[in-house]
């Protein structure tokens, strides 16, 4: 039998009980791709994951860091008695590229180094014929280390001044080019994002304190093993152990929160909200890889806002002493973990409220079609197989034995269940969460409480021998 002889059958047998056809509102589009086979309309499903990745990876990556140019560069400037116009010497002669920032004392410049407000202070000479500091942190920013040297070396040169250049921070010999915070700041932002995403794609029934307790506890065991690997076995990191997992399992759970609320939203396309906003919009807005103020101005707007900014600041903090003080990386925290609360606490009645509407109007969804096809057809296909080395179908129950990994579809779309925990096949929905079943003796009970031994299970056991 084809598609279009099923979809007339199911026509006339939804027409016979009274039940509307959800096949009857299918569009063209949707009835031709329920004729391929099932395993490539699943395949085919699944297909926009590699193509926003691309076109992310292009955006976010390419368009950031194919071409940098300096600008607007932070550099404080510190005159004296000999020399009061040397900040506006510097900035005319920099042409944009340079920002100047004025300070009253040397003291008071240097300390903006460190903090990471300003990428180099230059100090002028008391004395004549003494030249002038350039103070700079390797330990903050690699490359704007010496961006800020190759840039106020010639000016200082055209103005026969020789300069100075002191590295107030200097990389440590296991982290030579500072590129460790980034990368731990990254494997943290992947571990947290992931694990609620699995939550949200393959645990839609879990309540809100089941999901947030997998989210805790996959921040400790990550924290743990990131930390353990960069630090013991790598040796890229030097100490700190428990300042870094404790920094790492307060991030992995504030960015879970977040990934765990957006799911009531996205559904299984969460996957592009979490990508998108901790990782290829947070990498390069982190200023990890490249100073933002060499990047597209996008990303230099979007920096207070991502999570890699805070915890790289963090990062830095902790092993060298340099960047943003604790106080800004920890609000920032604290306000995705939020976020990440009140979105769970609206998603989930929003996402059943959904739900119930679509299962009243009995609308399908072109995974939910695609997942009951390859059920449908893996069984006929186990069947065939069975029946070419001649086994008993009857013995064998091959029909009926029904397990986990038998169900529609697989575990990383929620065995075609919806994503509330609320199915076609639910004749008590409400929104009010607790769903009323009918047990096995016609008796209502909540979903949570209703656990009949499934019949396959039953049946399989006693053609096998086992009894009921």
């Amino acid at each position: 039998m084809n598609a279009d002889d099923e979809a007339a059958t199911t026509a006339a047998t939804a027409r016979s009980s009274g039940t509307p056809d959800p096949a009857a509102s299918r569009n063209a589009w949707r009835r031709f791709y329920s004729g391929l086979p099932p395993s490539l309309q699943l395949i085919g499903l699944q297909l926009w994951l590699p193509v926003i990745f691309i076109v992310l990876f292009c955006l976010c990556y390419i368009a950031a860091f194919h071409a940098p140019q300096v600008h607007d560069m932070p550099v404080g400037v510190v005159g004296s008695a000999t020399n009061p116009t040397l900040g506006d010497e510097v900035g005319t002669a920099a042409r944009g590229a340079i920002e100047v920032h004025r300070y009253d004392t040397a003291d008071q410049a240097r300390a903006a180094v460190l903090a990471g407000d300003v990428v180099g202070a230059l100090v002028a000479a008391d004395g004549p014929g003494a030249p002038p500091t350039l103070y700079t942190a390797s330990a903050h920013q690699f490359q704007a280390r010496s961006v800020v040297a190759a840039t106020v070396t010639p000016i200082m040169a055209a103005a026969n001044q020789r300069l100075e250049v002191v590295d107030l921070a200097p990389l440590p010999a296991h982290d030579a080019f500072g590129m460790t915070p980034m990368y731990l700041m990254l494997a943290w932002c992947i571990g947290g994002y992931m694990v609620a995403m699995f939550i949200g794609m393959m645990g839609a029934p879990l309540a809100h304190r089941t999901r947030v307790a997998i989210v805790l506890g996959g921040a400790v065991v990550l924290a743990l093993v990131a930390n353990v690997l960069a630090g013991p076995v790598i040796g890229a990191v030097q100490g700190h152990f428990w300042e870094l997992a404790g920094i790492a399992f307060g991030w992995i759970v504030a960015i879970g929160l977040t990934v765990n609320g957006l799911s009531y939203f996205f559904g299984r396309f969460v996957t592009l909200p979490a990508i998108l906003l901790f990782v290829f919009l947070s990498m390069p807005s982190s200023g990890a890889a490249y100073p933002t103020w060499m990047l597209p101005p996008i990303f230099g707007a979007l920096q207070p806002f991502v999570v890699g900014f805070g915890m790289t600041e963090m990062i830095k903090r902790t092993l060298y002493g340099v960047g943003e003080p604790y106080t800004t990386a920890l609000l920032q925290m604290l306000a995705y973990a939020v976020v990440g609360i009140v979105l769970m606490a609206v998603g989930k009645p929003w996402r059943e409220r959904r739900e119930v509407r679509r299962i009243l109007a009995h609308r399908t969804t072109m995974m939910a079609d695609a997942q009951g096809a390859a059920r449908e057809h893996g069984i006929a296909t186990r069947t065939a197989v069975l029946a070419r080395y001649g086994a008993d179908e009857s013995t064998v129950s091959a029909a009926a034995m029904e397990d986990e990994d038998e169900q529609a579809g697989d575990v990383f779309t929620n065995y075609g269940r919806s994503l509330t925990g609320l199915d076609d096949g639910d004749p008590y929905p409400n929104t009010g969460g607790r769903h009323r079943l009918p047990d096995q003796g016609g008796r209502l009970c909540s979903r949570r409480d209703c656990s009949p031994p499934p019949a396959s299970r039953r049946h399989a056991r006693a053609a096998r021998g086992g009894g009921a």
